[in-house]
C-alpha cells in the first residue's frame, strides 16, 4: 500500500471518529454537522443548532518560497495591530540560519541592529498611537466577549479617525471606546455605554461626547438600538423561561407600534416589560435583580413600569397578554 492509500484510510478514520464525537443534540444526526473556521463554531446544517464549544483553526497559511517549497507563515494580517502584522523583527537567537553559533563581535552588531530596528518601527507618532489604542482594544475584546469582526471594524474606524486628525488633543482610550460603541451599534451587538465604561474605566460622558463627534465627522447614519436584543440579553441573564420571553417580544412590538418606546432607554424599557410579564405569570422576581441585569436603577425600573402600564391601559394590546 502506497502513501496515498495510507492517507485515504487515515482521513476516513478521522471522519468516522469525528462523526461519533459530534452529534446534533436537536435532530440526533451525525452527518449534518459542519465546521465554520471563520467563526470557530460547529453548526448543524439541518436545524441550525450550534455545538456547545468552539473549534480551534489549526490550519497554517502556506506560501511558495524561492526554492519551490510550501512553508508556513505567521498569523494573518489584522487592522487591530499597529503594523497590521506585516513588519518583521530581528530575532534574539545566538545561532545563524545554518545552526552555527555567532561569534561575540557579530552578536554585538546584531544587538545594536535590533535596537535600531525597534526604534525605527515607532518613529512615527501614529504608530505609537496605534500601539496604545489597539492594546486597549485587545483587552476590551476579552472583557466584553466581542467577536473578531467587531474588533476589525473598530480598528478600521479608529484608523479613519486618526487619519482625519480627530484623535489629536483627545484621550486615546475615550476615542477608542467611542469607536467600539459605534461599531456595536452598527453591528447590532447589545453592548451599552455603561458596560463599555465599566470595562475600559473611561467616563460615560467622555465616551458619549467622542461618539457624537465621530458620527458628525464621518457623517454616519447609525441604526437605532434593537429593543428585542435587549430583551433577550436580560432574559438570558436571569434565565426566564421561553414563554415569558416570547410574550415579552410580542408586548415590546405592541409598545413600539404605539410609539411608547420613543426616547426611552432600551435597557430600561426592556427590563420594565420583563418585570410586567413576570408579575403576570406569577413568577417571583425582585426589582433589584432585574435592574442589576439591565444596568439601571430600581427607580428607573419602577418609573418605566408605571409608565408602560398607564399607556397600555388606554390602548387595547394586540397580544394575548393581560396586564
Amino acid at each position: 500500500m502506497n502513501l496515498r492509500s495510507y492517507l485515504g484510510v487515515f482521513r476516513q478514520l478521522i471522519k468516522v471518529r469525528m462523526k461519533n464525537l459530534i452529534i446534533c443534540s436537536t435532530c440526533n444526526l451525525e452527518d449534518k454537522m459542519v465546521t465554520d473556521f471563520e467563526s470557530g463554531e460547529i453548526v448543524c446544517t439541518r436545524c441550525g443548532t450550534v455545538f456547545p464549544g468552539q473549534v480551534l483553526d489549526a490550519r497554517r497559511e502556506l506560501v511558495e518560497n524561492s526554492i519551490s517549497r510550501l512553508s508556513g507563515v505567521g498569523p494573518k494580517s489584522s487592522l487591530a495591530m499597529h503594523d497590521m502584522n506585516l513588519s518583521t523583527m530581528i530575532g534574539k537567537s545566538k545561532r545563524d540560519s545554518s545552526g552555527q553559533v555567532i561569534n561575540s563581535n557579530n552578536q554585538a552588531k546584531m544587538t545594536r541592529l535590533r535596537t535600531w530596528d525597534m526604534r525605527t518601527q515607532f518613529r512615527d507618532s501614529s504608530f505609537r498611537n496605534f500601539r496604545i489604542a489597539f492594546s486597549l482594544l485587545n483587552n476590551l475584546k476579552y472583557k466584553l466577549a466581542l467577536p473578531d469582526s467587531v474588533i476589525e471594524r473598530t480598528a478600521y474606524t479608529y484608523r479613519k479617525i486618526e487619519h482625519k486628525g480627530l484623535v489629536r488633543g483627545r484621550s486615546i482610550p475615550s476615542v477608542l471606546t467611542a469607536c467600539l460603541y459605534l461599531t456595536c451599534r452598527e453591528s447590532a451587538i447589545p453592548r451599552t455605554i455603561d458596560e463599555i465604561q465599566e470595562a475600559s474605566n473611561v467616563k460615560r460622558k467622555q465616551i458619549a461626547r467622542e461618539y457624537r463627534e465621530i458620527v458628525k465627522t464621518l457623517d454616519l447614519n447609525v441604526p437605532p438600538v434593537n429593543y428585542f436584543q435587549c430583551l433577550e440579553k436580560i432574559s438570558n441573564s436571569l434565565q426566564f423561561d421561553g414563554k415569558i420571553t416570547r410574550d415579552a417580544i410580542t408586548l415590546m412590538q405592541n409598545i413600539s407600534d404605539l410609539g411608547i418606546s420613543a426616547g426611552k432607554d432600551p435597557m430600561g424599557l426592556a427590563a420594565a416589560v420583563l418585570y410586567i410579564l413576570s408579575q403576570t405569570e406569577g413568577k417571583t422576581m425582585k426589582q433589584a435583580d432585574i435592574a442589576n441585569a439591565a444596568g439601571i436603577t430600581d427607580v428607573t425600573l419602577r418609573a418605566r413600569t408605571k409608565e408602560v402600564k398607564n399607556k397600555l391601559a388606554h390602548q387595547r394590546p394586540k397580544s394575548s397578554v393581560i396586564l
